[in-house]
């Protein structure tokens, strides 16, 4: 993508992530931090692909003089996400809707941040109409452990929905919270939309989609009725 940008003139976006911190020792973030990653860990292959990426970008710039903009995405959510991706919002709305325990890996205090899926179009909107390279952090500062989370959940869907905690996964990282400061000054933007705001037009949608099938199976099979009623 790089080299046909180059060939033709385009301005390129790269998509990157909050993932190149690793499990940051600053906290918050920002785009100065150049990240505490483990090369070789299971998680390795996308930390360090999203940071060998923004090198290649880079090197385009620098070397070639194409025309890039970088952003970090941080942990972002909405409408029309795959049900079981294993994003950790994803898991909860679905589950809590599916009446399924809310998984909570290790003690659940690891902290995230989450951003409505508006927020985030709008901030790539304005980094690529602008004309600055960056990196910059698109994420919503608003920090919540992942035991809160699922609270928020509860709250929106089933106050009833149980909480089941696992064995945590390797390299996960403990904090991550974005500081917007640079995006605030440079592209005028920050999030709107709050998590109890956004989540429950996320929940909408997975609601219409997880159930969708059996609702019209039953409308199916009522019209069938009142037809063969009628015959």
């Amino acid at each position: 993508m790089l080299g046909l940008a180059k060939r033709i003139g385009a301005r390129f976006l790269l998509t990157s992530t909050s993932e190149v911190y690793g499990d940051p020792l600053q906290h918050p973030q920002v785009e100065t931090y150049w990240g505490n990653v483990n090369p070789i860990g299971v998680r390795s292959c996308y930390d360090e692909g999203k940071r060998t990426a923004e090198t290649l970008t880079m090197d385009y710039h620098r070397g070639a003089q194409v025309e890039v903009r970088i952003a970090r995405i941080f942990n972002t959510y909405g409408p029309r996400m795959c049900i079981d991706d294993g994003r950790v919002v994803s898991n909860f709305v679905a589950q809590a809707l599916r009446k399924e325990p809310l998984t909570v890996y290790g003690d659940g205090k690891q902290t995230r941040s989450f951003q409505y899926v508006s927020d985030l179009v709008e901030g790539l909107m304005k980094l690529m109409e602008g004309e600055h390279v960056g990196p910059f952090n698109l994420g919503n500062p608003g920090e919540f452990t992942m035991v809160e989370l699922a609270q928020v959940v509860q709250e929106t869907i089933d106050p009833n929905a149980r909480i089941e905690f696992r064995p945590n996964t390797e390299d996960d990282p403990h904090k991550r919270k974005p500081d917007i400061t640079r995006a605030k000054e440079l592209l005028g933007w920050e999030p709107k939309v709050p998590l109890r705001k956004g989540l429950p037009l996320m929940v909408s949608d997975f609601r219409k989609r997880i159930f969708g099938d059996h609702a019209t199976t039953s409308s199916s099979s009522s019209s069938s009725s009142t037809s063969a009623s009628s015959v």
